[in-house]
């Protein structure tokens, strides 16, 4: 009897065909040559992720591997690089410490008190994770620490308590509305205030030296109004658009109190991994003052459940999704660094910005922040984004003659707003992604629906607020 292939063989020759095409179509003469090459085999592997033929690991090896047998990047130094990339490290280690919170149950005490007190609408749990996010987010500078030290365990928890897992077919049920909730809430935060996200004070730094200065509160009075605009309005587009099968619970709430009384007083295990996720939570918050990162504070916490008992070696080899991760988000952050290393990035930067010249003022701006919102599928991370165009598209919209204060906020605040498109775009996308709740497809469908609304929002919404307090 004759094998089946594990893949339906279009969907696995698409990305290829997809490859060579882009490889051959004209290329750029002021490019190095390497660089249209990496842009064909990464939109090869990211369409084969679309697709999804094999298991997104498999596929990213198989884009390693293109990077390799072409020659494009070196396999002993360069086409590894992206497995020491702190950021994956940090996704990883978060992964382990949500472990703690589930074996522990600690996670579990956290979720029946958020369900007994907002429990009996689901859309009333969503609002209670956004809010949640909203009060963390001008202390933990890091998105990802904050979905992953944080919110992720709620989350997963609520999910799994309500009876909602992957594993059994019940991802609808509940889990996989508010892990979109949870991921897009994360990001509008991250906007809204400068020290809610590591890119930020880069764009205000970059701005800086452009002659565009603002300060926290500049800042944070401009994103306020669309801010909270969004952290109302994409919950309720969610609970519309990507519906959960829950939407209210009844018995929610005396449920969760039954279990709070029956769990009894906090164990030792739990008081233990309730301190070590505090001092974790303060060296997020104070980590910059001392030149701790926040990945080792993750690996601090991780340390401290494996001596403690908490968390065992074999539940570390068991996380099967973190060492998942690590494959594919290394591959995409390695595969995105070369193209900006490349030159192909500051190449589209330059075309862009003289695209515009002579057009009328806020045209101009609006193209400008329109491209460089969606630019971010080539981008595995908001800072490295930031750093590649954020100062050449700040340049482009004022000599085009927008006003430099506006144009210098949008970009800033899109600098968040952009990572809601695919599951790899920002440290918090992956560890969402990674519980396995939403598929690829419907990450990448719903995520760019919620893109156009917050852009409406903040243009409109937003314009109008920005005009109102004399910004322009």
């Amino acid at each position: 009897m004759q094998n089946k292939l594990p893949y339906n063989i279009w969907y696995f020759l698409i990305p290829f065909a997809i490859g060579f095409t882009i490889y051959f179509l004209p290329k750029p003469e002021v490019l190095d040559p390497k660089a249209w090459k990496l842009l064909a085999i990464f939109i090869g592997t990211i369409t084969g992720i679309i697709l999804k033929p094999l298991p997104i690991p498999a596929i990213a090896l198989i884009g390693l591997h293109c990077c390799t047998v072409t020659k494009t990047l070196d396999i002993t130094k360069e086409s590894l690089q992206g497995f020491s990339s702190s950021i994956v490290w940090l996704v990883v280690f978060v992964f382990f410490i949500a472990r703690g919170f589930i074996k522990t149950r600690l996670g579990h005490r956290i979720a029946y008190n958020f369900v007994a007190l907002l429990g009996k609408y689901t859309l009333g749990l969503s609002y209670g994770i956004t809010i949640t996010e909203l009060i963390l987010g001008p202390a933990i500078p890091s998105n990802s620490a904050r979905a992953g030290g944080i919110i992720y365990p709620i989350v997963k928890s609520i999910s799994e308590t309500l009876g909602s897992r992957p594993e059994d077919g019940t991802s609808k049920k509940l889990g996989s509305f508010l892990t979109l909730v949870a991921f897009q809430g994360n990001l509008i935060v991250s906007a809204i205030f400068l020290t809610a996200m590591a890119a930020n004070p880069m764009a205000q730094g970059i701005a800086a030296k452009q002659g565009v200065f603002f300060s926290w509160l500049d800042w944070f009075v401009a994103a306020s109004v669309p801010g909270l605009c969004s952290l109302i309005i994409i919950p309720l587009l969610l609970y519309k658009i990507y519906p959960p099968q829950l939407k209210v619970l009844p018995q929610a709430v005396s449920i969760a109190r039954k279990n709070l009384k029956d769990m009894g007083p906090m164990t030792t295990q739990e008081i233990t991994m309730c301190m070590v996720f505090l001092t974790m939570v303060g060296l997020w918050i104070f980590g910059d003052h001392f030149d701790i990162p926040s990945v080792t504070a993750g690996l601090f916490g991780v340390c401290v459940l494996l001596i403690t008992g908490i968390l065992t070696w074999q539940d570390i080899l068991n996380e099967h999704e973190a060492w998942s991760t690590v494959i594919w988000l290394s591959i995409l952050v390695m595969m995105s660094g070369y193209l900006e290393k490349y030159g192909l990035i500051s190449w589209f930067s330059t075309s862009i910005s003289h695209a515009f010249e002579g057009y009328n003022p806020f045209v101009a701006l609006f193209g400008l922040v329109l491209i460089y919102f969606y630019s971010h599928y080539f981008f595995a991370s908001n800072t490295a984004h930031v750093g590649a165009m954020y100062g050449a598209f700040l340049s482009a919209a004022i000599v085009a003659g927008a006003p430099p204060l506006i144009s210098a906020l949008i970009l800033g605040f899109f600098s968040s707003l952009f990572s809601s498109i695919t599951h790899y775009s920002t440290g918090s996308a992956p560890l969402y992604f990674g519980m396995e709740y939403v598929e690829v497809g419907e990450w990448w469908l719903y995520g760019f629906i919620v893109s156009l609304v917050n852009i409406a929002i903040w243009l409109g919404i937003g314009g109008l607020w920005w005009k109102f307090i004399g910004l322009y």
